[in-house]
């Protein structure tokens, strides 16, 4: 009989025989027997009750010595010495009863932490009181009994652990009896306990997870208890993970979510944590459910607070655990992309990183679709923790790992899945391989082939958009990372940077130009031209030169590289024989580049002082703001420049990528219009509000003054738009087409009141001029030219139309006064003057900018 169902009486023990006990084992104040021994700092032990009253009367010594206590504080029971009593008691059957009665209804209260067996004496001893409570477990017809036996196994286990221990515990008739106590207990401390023996012992022998399987009832039983709250069956689900074929067709979701939130505190400690199990069995789930179900699954999973808590499982120990969490975050980003800034802001990727090394092809799949996900929409961040490992050298597996991260982004694997990124950049240098029957392996899927056109074109998609989101981060923040990486010691950390940052700067030269390549030339130059210069490796100088040759394209960089001319020459003379690339790059420092022209005549003339070529497409509107002090330019490369203007020329500042073509493109102080390949306008305030007005009409021509829009369609209608109220006001009806063809209005500028429109001449005059009070038409110009943009001053009006050429009229007498010839064969598509109208700016249709000046003419 177990010490919980011994009666206590309310008289002392007799003091005779055999039944007296050891004087130890009485209370110096009560004299009775210790029910909860409390020792004190002075060697001697009471019970609780006793010695907590003595304390709260004011005494501060110890009742026997006498001596001064420094805390007063009762420290934990003594239960080395309580259960020397209770042996004690077992061994002597007629010994006065310790204990009251506790009802049977009462829950049995979960033992305390206990303190090593060490001090209840032999080992022999320890086994024959387990046995004895096995026994118990597999024998007794009272629940009871078998409760307080699974509590008493659960007490040995968590002190010895022993190997006899786990023997004795494994046997199928013992497995048995917790799976029969787990169907009949109610007593949440005794199921805990139960649950907790199983789940050590199944994480030690496979051999209890097969007893255990042999039923389906057993595992339905633990299901069902995991499903009423009992969390901590989560761990011994997952031992059963294996066994189970119908697992994803449990309604285990909620139960899940609820171990998931829980507090680490409020669960019991186990061989796993049971929110690492649920993890695991989430990741199980996904993974192998159709997509319909698990889409279902996802969409409970996308709160914060389950996001946040599945996210700590990306530094788990456990490699499994790690690519659980990797499988469901990639699945909520997918379903859900609120839950994409949580995933950015709060993961940590250094152990994720690392598992790259301990991955096989399938995980290393899920790892880079996770990773691309975050470099695509969260790039900051990701760029952010990859830079960070990178330059963090008290790391070095980390830093190579983040090296390696970067190179399989690119996007490209062999039939082995290794990283083809050398290979296809050995290739864009020219340089022949064919010597090389590895290579030819590798690369074999390169062939043109017609199966493989659609393959090779995805890829280059997704390389020029793996490219951008990287190098665009921070302005080119990635090359100095990089840049740090070449710098390394370490091999296999200087060739990952190597490959990155040649890769990064060839993919500058197809990249829209952004300005990112004046950062990577300033990283990188020096650290590519040293490498060309010392390598006596062959395809390193041939990605050398590949990279080089990124900033050839440029007049800085190949400033900056004209004093190791001597060095570079010497080495292209080496690589011509086997590199394309060199040939060609030799030959460009071998000619003469040609100069700049200048012009310079007398006034009423031309007078080019630059010509800019930075657009890669027809420059569509020039802007100069009020202050003089900076040029807008739009483009249909979808770019919008900003330029200084300074007595020694203009220079590009910053560039906008749009998402748009730029037409048009106006800008204030406050916001930005321009016209959009589609239908209406978009105007963009530089808070980041973004509208589209006028959307019925398909707008050719803006101008903007003093909040007011006028805008000249391609119906050869003309608007009045009042940006805060957006009131539209008719200037002019729109026509139906002439003998088939439009007749939209090309330009509209306002100036002075008046309002300038340019049409064809097909309804009777090329420029209207129109009050912009009265909308009433108060004049006109017949010119000969197709006016295609206007730049009106105070006393002239700027036409300029195919063929390059721009005229000047009289704004008051509206008759020619001069014809400018810009020496070009195209359209003059754009124009703007300067506050002090002593300077016209022109776009052409070739992508050129040209600066006129000494523009002084005599209006009579």
């Amino acid at each position: 009989m177990t010490l919980r169902y011994i009666s206590h009486p309310d008289t002392l023990m007799e003091s005779s025989g055999k039944n007296t006990p050891p004087k130890d084992f009485v209370c110096p104040i009560t004299t009775h027997v210790l029910e909860e021994p409390v020792t004190l700092e002075s060697g001697q032990t009471y019970e609780r009750k006793a010695i907590q009253e003595w304390l709260e009367r004011g005494n501060v010594t110890c009742p026997i010595t006498r001596q001064k206590l420094h805390r007063t504080q009762l420290p934990k029971t003594n239960y080395v010495l309580k259960r020397l009593i209770a042996s004690w008691q077992e061994k002597d059957q007629n010994s006065a009863p310790l204990h009251r009665c506790e009802p049977e209804n009462q829950p049995v209260k979960k033992p305390a932490p206990r303190t090593s067996l060490r001090g209840l004496g032999s080992l022999d001893g320890t086994i024959s009181k387990l046995c004895r409570a096995i026994t118990n477990l597999c024998t007794s017809e009272i629940l009871r009994e078998s409760e307080m036996a699974v509590l008493q196994i659960e007490q040995f286990w968590r002190e010895g652990q022993m190997v006899d221990i786990q023997t004795m515990l494994s046997k199928p008739p013992v497995v048995n009896g917790f799976v029969e106590i787990l169907s009949n207990s109610v007593d949440p401390d005794v199921l805990m306990a139960a649950i907790f023996l199983l789940s050590e012992l199944g994480s030690r022998d496979n051999s209890v997870i097969q007893t255990l399987t042999r039923v389906d009832t057993d595992v339905e039983c633990i299901v069902a208890l995991f499903q009423k709250g009992l969390l901590e069956a989560v761990v011994l689900i997952y031992l059963l993970m294996p066994f189970i074929e119908n697992l994803a067709e449990m309604e285990l979701l909620h139960s899940l979510l609820k171990v998931l939130i829980s507090r680490e505190e409020d669960l019991v400690s186990m061989f796993m944590k049971p929110k690492s199990a649920s993890v695991l069995l989430l990741g199980h789930a996904l993974k192998n459910i159709e997509d319909e179900r698990a889409s279902k699954i996802v969409k409970r999973l996308t709160s914060a607070k389950v996001i946040e808590a599945i996210l700590c499982s990306l530094e788990a120990e456990l490699f499994e655990e790690r690519l659980s969490a990797v499988v469901i975050l990639l699945r909520c980003m997918q379903q859900d992309g609120r839950c994409r800034n949580i995933i950015a802001d709060k993961a940590e990727l250094t152990h994720l990183l690392e598992s790259f090394i301990e991955s096989n092809d399938a995980d290393r799949f899920e790892i880079i679709r996770f990773l691309s996900e975050m470099v695509k929409l969260n790039r900051r961040a990701f760029n952010e923790k990859v830079l960070h490992i990178i330059k963090n050298e008290d790391y070095p597996d980390s830093q190579i790992a983040a090296a390696d991260t970067l190179l399989v982004l690119q996007g490209r694997f062999s039939c082995s899945g290794n990283p083809l990124i050398r290979e296809i950049l050995v290739k864009c240098a020219g340089l022949d391989r064919t010597d090389s029957n590895a290579a030819q392996n590798d690369t074999g899927y390169l062939s043109s082939s017609q199966e493989a056109v659609e393959e090779e074109l995805a890829a280059e998609d997704w390389e020029r958009k793996m490219a951008f989101s990287l190098v665009s981060y921070e302005f080119g923040l990635l090359f100095e990372a990089l840049a740090d990486g070449l710098k390394s010691k370490s091999e296999h950390l200087f060739s990952a940077c190597f490959l990155s940052a040649t890769w990064l700067v060839y993919m500058l030269t197809i990249l829209p130009d952004t300005g990112i390549r004046g950062a990577a030339r300033v990283s990188l130059l020096k650290q590519f031209v040293s490498i060309f210069k010392s390598s006596r490796d062959t395809e390193n100088k041939a990605l050398c030169l590949l990279a080089l040759r990124s900033f050839i394209s440029e007049p800085e960089g190949l400033h900056d590289l004209t004093i190791h001319v001597k060095d570079i020459l010497k080495g292209l003379r080496e690589l011509k024989k086997s590199s394309t690339l060199a040939v060609e790059v030799f030959n460009l420092f071998s000619e003469e580049r040609e100069s700049s022209a200048v012009w310079t005549v007398k006034a009423k003339s031309l007078h080019l002082i630059q010509e800019i070529r930075d657009h890669l497409k027809a420059v569509t509107s020039l802007v100069v703001l009020q202050s003089g002090e900076k040029l807008y330019s739009g483009s249909l490369d979808r770019t919008v420049r900003v330029w200084s203007i300074q007595d020694e020329g203009i220079e590009c500042e910053e560039v906008h990528e749009m998402k748009d073509h730029v037409n048009n493109l106006l800008v204030s102080n406050s916001l930005s219009c321009f016209i959009p390949q589609g239908a209406g306008i978009k105007v963009h305030s530089w808070n980041g509000a973004t509208k589209l007005l006028n959307q019925q009409k398909y707008a050719k021509c803006l101008t903007l003054v003093k909040g007011k829009l006028y805008c000249g369609c391609v119906d050869n209608s003309i608007q009045d738009i009042d940006l805060p109220t957006g009131t539209i006001n008719s200037i002019q009806s729109g026509s139906r087409k002439l003998l088939g063809k439009s007749s939209p209005i090309y330009a509209i500028q306002v100036h002075d009141g008046q309002l300038f429109s340019a049409a064809t001449s097909l309804d009777g005059a090329v420029v209207k001029i129109w009050n912009t009070s009265s909308y009433s038409m108060v004049g006109s110009l017949q010119s000969t030219i197709d006016v295609r943009t206007m730049a009106v001053s105070s006393e002239l009006i700027y036409l300029g139309g195919k063929g390059g050429i721009v005229e000047a009229w009289c704004k008051k007498k509206h008759n020619r006064v001069d014809t400018l010839q810009t020496g070009i064969n195209g359209k003059v598509v754009s124009m703007a003057l300067d506050t002090n109208e002593e300077t016209l700016v022109i776009g052409t249709s070739d992508g050129r900018i040209q600066r006129i000046v000494e523009l002084k003419y005599v209006v009579q």
